[in-house]
């Protein structure tokens, strides 16, 4: 018989952290806190492999889940002393869901299920407290409502606020038992109107429809979007864990409240977070009342005048102290807790690593590893590669003026500017018309996150630093403002009201998710500085990693950029973006619109001299690093005007008919330029064009090598190559300048000729061509083109089917494709190797600062990656955490 349920409680558990596939995180957990002698209430986990089953068989569940469900229920009424569903002393649960990955506010829980018009009493004659038994009742009804029987919450909120009105009471801990006693009555009113039937009554059929509503949640839009987000499978599924209540709403010796052992902001060893007296868990999320803060030290830092935890609960407070210090040794990483105090005892909720910042990460990895906590390969393996984008971008200019109209809780640092959107949608909308926007909501909810991921930044006006926006946005890297009460949000006409003035949607704000300001207009920004545990981790992942990484730049400014963060050299620039500015687009067009070879040399030797200074900038800001310069690659019609307002005004600036002008870019136009006149292709014809790009080279060679006195290493590479005779062809005009070069200035330069891979056809003849190349750079950009027969630039409206529906388990754009062109990838170097065993190779597609395909190259031999600038630090620790699962596996 299959085990679909696992109990845990009374300092046991049938499960353990290991188990976290077959009990998701939550319940692994909570079963390895039991294990460890931590006061966790008593429950039992519904596995993953029911959510399984559930969706294979048409939400239906095994024959033997509900005999086993009901055992476990007697299990926990055992250790509590009381039975589900019994009219005089009941036992009350939580039901929450809990998948393999954090997914936090994505799936649905509800709480205090059991309570029914007969049980509310005896839970109050057991309390003592009326109030405290019809409260919990009002929670209930609204929850399960929502999640369940799909009344919306809103219904019950437009009650709650009127009934209040009507009263004069400012928050809901005013209302007596009475008040709940007429609330609860107005609200099975509401859900009979809104359903047509009565709320259920039966604790058993509300189990099952709590079940049912968490396994169903799954597959809500806003969980399927977080999943596309983290690329979590489907497939996972969802754990159930039902647990038996504890009340933080019973009065002032109660409280309930999240913590993190670290700061998930800035990485400080310092508890972290909030707690509300006299309420439930999703007060503090949900953003409904401002909570307190913890300890002592942060009620001083942010100014409260309410009392923390430390001081108000010093006995709850010095256990729960004592509970994370043994947490985040035994699980030897920054744990995030969850926990409710019941007149005065502490119950641990949940504990799971903790969402954190870039930043925060890389601070609590290497000080995890110096505390001897973990090994310093074990810190390089903990820090998400691409995490670190959060890092390298802008902050907001210290000496800029800042122009503050609000000012809120710093709930996830970074800055970002951008116009004011009051929706998702909007959001959304905005970002496909490449527009930056901030996300300004009253308080978020989980339906918001497509909105977030588009938005900037987000602005809320509830909520605090564990509130939903919060959280999310730090899992996003996106900078966020919370709990900004001074700002009013008027969603109705489209404005927002802050020191005095009004701002409409479109207006452009910023925010500075560092400091918690919100300021009008647009602000200047600094670029990062890296250093620090940065810097630390980085030397750490150099030491491990065996693949070099280098940089696609071809102007100063990315190649600057590109060796501020650590590249080891530039493995592709691209000539043409050269060709564009100014005088150049003038001299190219001559070139283009000559009549015979000796026109186009004349054209190109103004070229020439602008070739040059490039080159001797990018040869001396380099240092000796190698650079791998790629000769003219698009086709010639990208350089010549195509409207007739921009051939008249080229014309009679190159002072040439424009029915000539007109008539060269028809002969150059072509209906598949991907595949066209372009690349070695233009070389083979137009040998001239090679050879004033190669004297451009290795004059500037000569150049840089006197002005630094580290000799170039330079790389000549020949794009979009077929065949070994067309790399012969164009190898021989490169000669012959190296030659000439030579014999002008007495100085040779060091070189080497290669070609780009990005055709089937030249990795499948990877052996010929290799007797030519001294190196192969893969283009995978057009490799995976050229392979898959898609066009990157009109995929984008078939793309999403087909990885949603898993026909391709990534965009190939973004991951490499590695069971075709990977294929091809690693057949090249095969072949490659095998006809010349020096031959170096690298890759220098997009995909060079995926991690994923870095993974790929690290198993291929390849001896490089280049990416954009901006991603060689990602690219970096991809290399080196590829390289220790390579030692990982060799070993196992």
């Amino acid at each position: 018989m299959t085990k679909w349920v696992y109990t845990f409680g009374d300092g046991t558990a049938e499960g353990e952290a290991g188990m976290r596939n077959l009990l998701g995180g939550k319940g692994a957990n909570l079963a390895e806190m039991s294990n460890l002698g931590l006061p966790v209430p008593p429950g039992f986990t519904i596995t993953t492999e029911v959510c399984t089953y559930y969706y294979d068989h048409e939400r239906s569940y095994p024959g033997d889940l509900a005999a086993q469900v009901e055992e476990a229920l007697a299990h926990v009424g055992r250790l509590t002393g009381k039975t589900f569903g019994d009219a005089r002393n009941p036992l009350l649960v939580s039901v929450r869901s809990g998948a393999r990955a954090s997914m936090p506010g994505m799936m649905d829980t509800v709480l205090n299920l059991g309570l029914n018009d007969v049980t509310v009493a005896a839970v109050a004659a057991a309390a003592g407290d009326a109030r405290f038994a019809w409260d919990s009742y009002r929670r209930f009804i609204t929850m399960y409502s929502d999640v369940v029987l799909g009344v919306e919450h809103h219904h019950f909120e437009e009650a709650l606020e009127d009934y209040k009105a009507r009263k004069g009471y400012d928050l809901d801990t005013d209302l007596l038992a009475e008040d709940w006693q007429v609330l609860v009555a107005r609200y099975k009113e509401i859900v009979a109107k809104e359903l047509g039937k009565p709320f259920p009554q039966d604790p058993k059929e509300q189990l099952w429809g709590a079940i049912g509503a968490v396994f169903g949640s799954w597959m809500n839009n806003r969980a399927i979007k977080y999943r596309e987000l983290h690329a979590i499978p489907a497939s996972w599924g969802t754990a159930v864990n039902v647990q038996a209540m504890v009340f933080g709403n019973r009065g002032e010796t109660s409280a309930t409240g999240v913590a993190f052992t670290r700061n998930p902001s800035t990485g400080e060893k310092e508890l972290y977070g909030e707690f509300l007296i006299n309420a439930q868990g999703e007060d503090v999320v949900a953003g409904i009342r401002t909570p307190q803060d913890i300890t002592e030290k942060a009620r001083l830092a942010s100014g409260s005048d309410k009392p923390s935890m430390e001081q108000a609960m010093p006995t709850a407070y010095a256990e729960l102290v004592r509970i994370y210090e043994l947490l985040e040794r035994h699980y030897r990483d920054m744990q995030d807790l969850e926990f409710t105090v019941e007149e005065g005892k502490l119950w641990m909720l949940q504990t799971r690593s903790g969402k954190r910042t870039a930043k925060a990460a890389l601070k609590i990895a290497v000080d995890l590893a110096s505390e001897g906590l973990v090994s310093r390969e074990e810190a390089i393996t903990r820090i998400d590669p691409l995490a670190l984008d959060q890092l390298l971008h802008p902050t907001i200019d210290p000496k800029a003026e800042r122009r503050v109209i609000a000012s809120g809780l710093p709930a996830s640092p970074g800055a970002a500017c951008g116009e004011i959107v009051f929706s998702s949608e909007d959001a959304e909308e905005a970002k496909k018309a490449g527009r930056k926007v901030i996300l300004v909501r009253v308080e978020t909810s989980p339906e918001d996150i497509h909105g977030m991921h588009a938005a900037e930044g987000i602005l809320t006006t509830r909520g605090g630093m564990t509130s939903h926006a919060a959280v999310v946005a730090r899992g996003m890297g996106k900078p966020c403002v919370s709990g900004a009460g001074s700002v009013r949000v008027d969603y109705r006409n489209g404005v927002m009201l802050a020191a005095g003035q009004t701002f409409s949607k479109g207006d452009v704000v910023t925010i500075d998710g560092s400091t918690g300001q919100v300021l009008a207009g647009e602000v200047k920004m600094l670029e990062p500085e890296l250093s620090g545990e940065f810097a630390t981790l980085m030397s750490w992942a150099d030491g491990v990693r065996r693949m070099k990484v280098r940089a696609n730049a071809e102007t100063p400014l990315d190649a600057k950029t590109a060796r501020n963060f650590g590249a080891e050299g530039i493995g592709l620039c691209r000539t043409e973006h050269m060709f564009f500015d100014g005088d150049r687009i003038v001299a190219v067009r001559e070139m283009i619109l000559a009549d015979d070879e000796a026109g186009r040399r004349a054209a190109l030797a103004k070229l020439l001299p602008m070739q040059r200074a490039d080159f001797v900038e990018l040869f001396t800001i380099m240092q000796g690093l190698p650079v791998t310069i790629r000769l003219l690659d698009p086709p010639l019609h990208e350089f010549l005007p195509h409207t007739d307002a921009e051939i008249a005004e080229v014309a009679a600036s190159l002072k040439v008919d424009e029915d000539k002008l007109r008539r060269r870019a028809s002969e150059l136009s072509e209906f598949n330029p991907m595949l066209g006149f372009r690349g070695c292709r233009l070389a083979v014809r137009y040998p001239e064009i090679a050879e004033m790009q190669a004297r451009a080279i290795f004059e500037a060679a000569v150049e840089a090598g006197r002005r630094t006195g580290e000799p170039v290493a330079v790389e000549v590479m020949v794009p979009l190559v077929m065949t070994r005779a067309e790399l012969d062809l164009v190898k021989g005009r490169i000669d012959a300048m190296a030659a000439a070069v030579k014999a002008e200035t007495g100085v040779a330069v060091p070189y080497q000729v290669g070609t780009m891979i990005e055709l089937p056809r030249a990795a499948l003849r990877a052996g010929e061509i290799a007797e030519t190349a001294a190196f192969f750079s893969f283009g995978t950009n057009d490799l995976t083109q050229t392979t898959l027969g898609i066009s990157r630039d009109d995929a984008a409206s078939f793309l999403g089917t087909y990885t949603a529906g898993g026909i391709l388990p990534a965009d190939p754009f973004v991951t490499l494709d590695q069971e075709g062109v990977g294929e091809l990838v690693k057949l090249a170097a095969e072949r490659g190797r095998a006809a010349r065993s020096d031959l170096k190779l690298g890759i220098c597609g997009e995909h060079g600062g995926d991690p994923d395909s870095i993974r790929f190259c690290e198993g291929a031999g390849l001896d490089y990656v280049s990416c954009s600038p901006y991603r060689v630090p990602i690219a970096r620790l991809a290399a080196a955490q590829a390289a220790l699962g390579t030692r990982a596996a060799s070993q196992a």
